[in-house]
């Protein structure tokens, strides 16, 4: 999915984050770069992390001033609900969408544990794929193609598929470099 929001500075063009499950486990990754229109201010940014001691992924798209603020957000609601990812990630949409504050901010979710996955947004969106397989930011589509190929038809792990496909992304994107983190839950 891109992000591709409308924000008070325009579009935001802004990285590409891919969480794959496959064969019971579940990885996520993201490219390093940091834009500021069209100039790349930051090439080894990590925007990924595990949360809840390590046992929740959390990436984020977009403003990273925003997503430090939604990380936190996230990480008390998953102190208010342990070990209930779907009830922390409705939480945290529902505040978003409806607090005067956290409604401006720029920027997208993607979480996963080793049950679930979901995508969280700012206007209310909570999307949970199918397959596993969630991608976020301006790579995002090419991420998520990528991912569903590889996954299918190939077998990689899902560190592996996470790593691929964010490469691919790389060079398709002009917003997605090669300096990739991939954080794994064991």
């Amino acid at each position: 999915m891109q992000s591709g929001m409308s924000g008070r500075s325009g579009r935001i063009q802004a990285t590409t984050i891919l969480s794959v499950r496959k064969d019971g486990k579940v990885a996520m990754g993201g490219d390093g770069q940091v834009t500021f229109g069209e100039t790349v201010m930051k090439a080894h940014a990590v925007k990924v992390r595990r949360l809840a001691d390590g046992k929740v992924l959390a990436g984020f798209a977009g403003a990273a001033a925003d997503a430090m603020t939604l990380f936190e957000k996230f990480e008390e609601k998953l102190e208010r609900f342990p070990g209930n990812l779907p009830r922390a990630a409705v939480d945290l949409a529902k505040d978003w969408r409806s607090d005067r504050v956290l409604r401006r901010l720029e920027a997208l979710l993607a979480v996963a544990n080793a049950e679930h996955g979901f995508l969280i947004s700012g206007s209310g969106e909570l999307i949970e794929p199918d397959d596993g397989i969630l991608a976020i930011g301006s790579g995002g589509n090419y991420a998520l193609a990528a991912a569903r190929a590889l996954a299918q038809h190939s077998a990689l792990s899902a560190r592996d598929v996470v790593q691929r496909s964010l490469e691919i992304s790389a060079d398709i994107c002009v917003f997605t470099n090669r300096n990739i983190t991939v954080v794994e839950l064991p």
